[in-house]
Formats: structure tokens, C-alpha cells, sequence
């Protein structure tokens, strides 16, 4: 998010984690730091494929709880962010992993970060970084086995309600609501996200 009343809008639903996009390549893009960082929520950033270096830069300036991962990043990558985040920070933030559904191995694959990473984040695959504003098959997830907890992401909107409610697995713990909420990138519709997140946490 980058508009400082919409932002103060949408922590005002209650919202758990605000996100923040720090690749150039998305229309999200975050180029200067808002005029209104929430306080009530949790602060997010999200990455691809940066240095360490920057990531851990937008992590002091932005005081990120949650750091985000969307490229290409390894093992090696995060072990190395978490051992320069752990040398410069008093308190470390949470990392959460991205990755692509396309087949119950893919999902069996993302055990991998066991004990690496705090969250992973299943989402729809693309042919580049940004988010495709389209589902996956939520089914395919019932052969996830590991014990990182996960949100589930892309191309969630209202249409997903009756199908979240039903939804059910022992490590989901939220939900990434993005484009579908949106009245322009970077901006929420309030009139869409009330009664949505109003409904889900009755759940």
C-alpha cells in the first residue's frame, strides 16, 4: 500500500499485516515511504530477489515485522538474511516464503523450509514475479505435511468467500487479500474489504 488515508482505512478494519511492495517491477511499488505507516498492524515487506543488503535496509527504515520473499531465493539466501537480520536488528522479523502451486509435489517441495523460514505463502503460478489475480486449486493442499504454517494467496476476492469458510487445514492460519480489493493497484476498496473481513473472522 502506498496511500497514507487508505492505509489509516484499511488498519482500521482490523487487518493483521500491511503489505508493502519493494520490487520495481510491480505497479505496487513502494518508491517513498508513505506519509502514514500503520501502528495498529503489523508492517510487511515484500521482495524479489534484493540483496540482503536492501532488504535489511527497508526493514530498519520501514520497521518491518514480516519480510516476504517472492524470487527466486534459496536456502543459502535466507540463512544468510537471517544471520545479517539477526546482527542488526534488536528484534527479528518473521520470514515468509512464496511458492508457486502447480502439482501436489510442488506443495510436498515446500516441506523444504521446515525450520528455515516462519510462513510460506501458496500461490498461483506466473510467468514472472507479480501476482497473476487468479486461484489455484486449495484442494491440492491437503498433502502438506510440514509444520511452517501458511496463508493462502492469489486472486482471493468476495467471490472466495463461501469456499474460505469451507476451507480447512490444521496450518492455515490467514488469508492474502490483493488486487481483488483493489480500486486501483496500491489501493484498497474499503466498501468491498468491510463485509468481507467482518464474515471471515466470524469463522
Amino acid at each position: 500500500m502506498r496511500d497514507a488515508q487508505n492505509i489509516r482505512e484499511v488498519e482500521d478494519l482490523g487487518v493483521d499485516i500491511l503489505g508493502f511492495i519493494f520490487w520495481p517491477g510491480s505497479k505496487r511499488y513502494v518508491a517513498e515511504k508513505p506519509g502514514y505507516l500503520p501502528i495498529k498492524a503489523k508492517r510487511a515487506g515484500v521482495f524479489v530477489n534484493a540483496s540482503i543488503e536492501e532488504v535489511v535496509r527497508k526493514v530498519k527504515d520501514y520497521g518491518l515485522h514480516y519480510v516476504q520473499l517472492h524470487g527466486d531465493e534459496d536456502l543459502a539466501y535466507v540463512t544468510n538474511l537471517k544471520n545479517q537480520l539477526a546482527d542488526s536488528m534488536d528484534k527479528m522479523p518473521r520470514i515468509f516464503r512464496a511458492v508457486h502451486v502447480v502439482s501436489r509435489s510442488k506443495v510436498l517441495e515446500a516441506m523444504m523450509w521446515d525450520g528455515i523460514v516462519d510462513g510460506i505463502l501458496f500461490e498461483t503460478p506466473t510467468t514472472g514475479y507479480g501476482g497473476s489475480g487468479e486461484s489455484f486449486d486449495w484442494h491440492l493442499l491437503s498433502s502438506y505435511r510440514g509444520n511452517t504454517p501458511f496463508f493462502l494467496t492469489g486472486g482471493i476476492g468476495p467471490q472466495s468467500l463461501e469456499a474460505l469458510l469451507e476451507f480447512e487445514h490444521p496450518q492455515w492460519i490467514g488469508v492474502d487479500l490483493n488486487s481483488r480489493f483493489e480500486s486501483s493497484p496500491a489501493f484498497k476498496n474499503i466498501a468491498l474489504l468491510r463485509p468481507f473481513i467482518e464474515a471471515i473472522r466470524v469463522r
